[in-house]
């Protein structure tokens, strides 16, 4: 396949309505659409045009940097096809990438299918909310619709700090600085540390990734600040223990106080293939930073958190079972996946 044009590709995928587009060699242009890879009828990729194609989007910086750490990730706008995450790799020698397709427009939190409850945290003047999930599960998509409720509502001087920026804002009621890792900072650790002297509002973090991050974080919703951020955790508690875990012992019990302090809620996600066929719906755990709640990570309790959520939907909690039964009550998806994604298929088959 001489020649690939990597912009006609991406037009493809954007015209598709695909989630992903996947450049590898010894196969033809791969699209992920409603969350299934496809082979599109491209002809396969040999090492050289999948390195020529990937190259012929990186500018001198971007390749030496590449070449010198063997990684790269990096956000790409196209004019009138849309923005892109990138990720540049080597597999097996042979240059690869995966690029995600970043929709022009910021959904609403209703547009997305989320509870009410999501709108009212972006809506907290302080303290800390988090969006969790595996990789592709619309964590961003969710923040972004957070932060436009903050910029259309509110007179605030809203700081992202991302790697790389996906949606980018426009400044509404509030100012907004977006900051992309590589190219505007060095490294999240570094933004959040003078971000704390750029006299922001809100604070929005693309990924709590070291313990350095985690802490300033913290640290800034504890003085003020609302803050925004993301993990890899599959539920609520397991959010928790992992934000208590990655701190040293000595460390743990001053940390549980603090996001005791500061949590105003966990948002975990994850999206799944619709009954007909037609795209994909989100089904979320929500978890509030309610009295209960604060009162059972300061104790270090947090195996009885899943108990809470399930008893507390009056403060807007719920469950991931629940949600899932509620999308297969409504016709959203089928039998078999809910109970493939339940999290406790006794309890989900009682529901």
């Amino acid at each position: 396949m001489a020649n690939v044009d990597i912009k006609e590709l991406l037009q493809y995928a954007v015209d598709k309505d695909a989630s992903d587009l996947h450049l590898t060699e010894g196969l033809p242009p791969t699209l992920r659409i409603d969350g299934l890879l496809q082979h599109t009828t491209y002809p396969v990729l040999t090492r050289d045009d999948s390195k020529k194609a990937i190259y012929s989007i990186l500018n001198d910086e971007q390749k030496i940097r590449f070449e010198t750490e063997l990684e790269l990730d990096m956000s790409l706008y196209i004019p009138d096809i849309s923005r892109f995450r990138v990720n540049v790799h080597i597999q097996r020698g042979s240059v690869e990438a995966a690029f995600r397709i970043i929709p022009s427009k910021i959904k609403t939190i209703k547009d997305l299918g989320l509870p009410p409850i999501v709108a009212d945290l972006a809506r907290r003047p302080n303290g800390l909310v988090l969006a969790t999930g595996p990789t592709g599960m619309g964590k961003s998509t969710t923040l972004a619709a957070m932060v436009d409720i903050i910029n259309s509502e509110r007179r605030d001087l809203i700081i992202s700090v991302e790697d790389p920026i996906e949606y980018v804002h426009k400044n509404k009621g509030s100012i907004i600085k977006q900051r992309e890792v590589g190219s505007d900072t060095k490294s999240f650790a570094s933004a959040l540390k003078h971000a704390l002297r750029q006299d922001p509002n809100v604070i929005l973090v693309g990924e709590m990734r070291d313990l350095e991050t985690i802490s300033t974080v913290i640290t800034a919703a504890e003085t003020g600040h609302l803050v925004l951020s993301t993990l890899h955790t599959p539920d609520a508690p397991q959010t928790i223990d992992r934000l208590i875990d990655i701190f040293p012992p000595y460390q743990q019990k001053q940390i549980m106080i603090q996001l005791a302090g500061c949590l105003q809620g966990v948002i975990c996600q994850q999206l799944l293939p619709k009954k007909d066929g037609n795209g994909r719906v989100v089904a979320c755990e929500i978890m509030t930073g309610t009295s209960a709640v604060r009162s059972l990570i300061r104790e270090q309790k947090t195996e009885q958190l899943a108990t809470v959520i399930q008893t507390s939907a009056k403060h807007g909690m719920i469950t991931m079972d629940k949600t899932l039964k509620k999308l297969y009550d409504e016709g959203l998806i089928t039998e078999d996946v809910a109970q493939f994604r339940a999290k406790n298929k006794g309890e989900f088959n009682n529901l």
